[in-house]
């Protein structure tokens, strides 16, 4: 069975993240459980937790099929020493507020290497395949620390592939299974592949034959096992632009193939599938949308 959301607002407080998703029929949601442009935000309050756990049994929505995101300034790969500790911290308060509101997933961003090199560099390639590689081990150190510094924690870190847009890590399936290789508790981590990230790094998903190749290369290369939620979006850019814009379903370059055959895959069942799709307006429709592609 699917389970398909959309990233809605967590807007006055985290408690209304479920009311927002009952309204667009969501089966799934993911939030931002703190203002994702601000480094520091206040506590949870009690109140504000238990109206999440009220509303979210309301909603019929279960803890597992809720994503969180996490901020966008934390970057795990940061080349600087001061800045990298700031997002190992700030990651490890994301982990613990999820734990807070019940939830076992967090979503997030491998990071970002920043290193410049000339393309006219002789060098180039080399120096970047190191850049990269040193890049991928911080991130997966600070996965252990932020593991190790939630032991009483089951939420599991949920690496996102990305685009491959400027320095950004994790647009190879082959950066996912670094990551996993390199974490001790591999009962603590997972990977959400987003539709218009997989595509712009260069894996087609257009066709029924595209689409087996490049999930049979993630099962081959990361594991089947490890796919535990979905970014559900069309892309404006074409194939492996690495270029990370969202389009509304159907309206991009991927087209609407693609995700009936996400809807009719069986790895997709029992796991969050949510929409980042451009225009909030009209998630409903694409809900229903993508739940009258699933074959009987």
């Amino acid at each position: 069975m699917k389970f398909v959301g959309a990233h809605v607002s967590a807007s006055g407080g985290v408690e209304n993240a479920p009311l927002n998703a009952m309204k667009i029929g969501a089966k799934a949601f993911a939030l931002f459980t703190k203002n994702q442009r601000q480094w520091v935000a206040k506590p949870l309050e009690s109140k504000s937790i238990d109206a999440f756990q009220k509303n979210l049994e309301l909603s019929g929505i279960l803890p597992k099929h809720v994503l969180p995101h996490d901020s966008y300034l934390i970057n795990l790969g940061h080349p600087e020493a001061d800045k990298l500790e700031k997002s190992r911290n700030a990651f490890i308060d994301e982990l613990e507020r999820c734990r807070i509101l019940g939830l076992d997933k967090l979503n997030f961003h491998p990071g970002s290497h920043l290193v410049k090199i000339p393309k006219k560099d002789p060098l180039y390639e080399e120096k970047m395949m190191e850049a990269e590689l040193h890049c991928l081990d911080v991130i997966a150190e600070s996965m252990n620390r932020a593991i190790d510094a939630t032991a009483n924690s089951n939420v599991k870190l949920i690496i996102e592939n990305t685009a491959g847009q400027g320095s950004n890590l994790g647009y190879r399936f082959e950066h996912l299974a670094h990551l996993i290789d390199k974490v001790e508790d591999k009962s603590r981590v997972g990977v959400c592949l987003d539709t218009c990230h997989t595509f712009t790094a260069g894996y087609d998903l257009r066709t029924k034959e595209a689409y087996d190749e490049t999930m049979e290369a993630f099962d081959r290369i990361v594991g089947a096992e490890y796919l535990m939620g979905m970014h559900i979006n069309d892309s404006k850019p074409p194939l492996g632009s690495r270029v990370d814009r969202h389009h509304s379903l159907g309206l991009g370059e991927i087209g609407w193939d693609a995700f009936r055959f996400i809807m009719n895959d069986t790895r997709m069942d029992d796991i969050p599938l949510i929409l980042e799709t451009i225009n909030e307006e009209i998630w409903a429709e694409e809900i229903k949308a993508l739940y009258a592609l699933t074959e009987s």
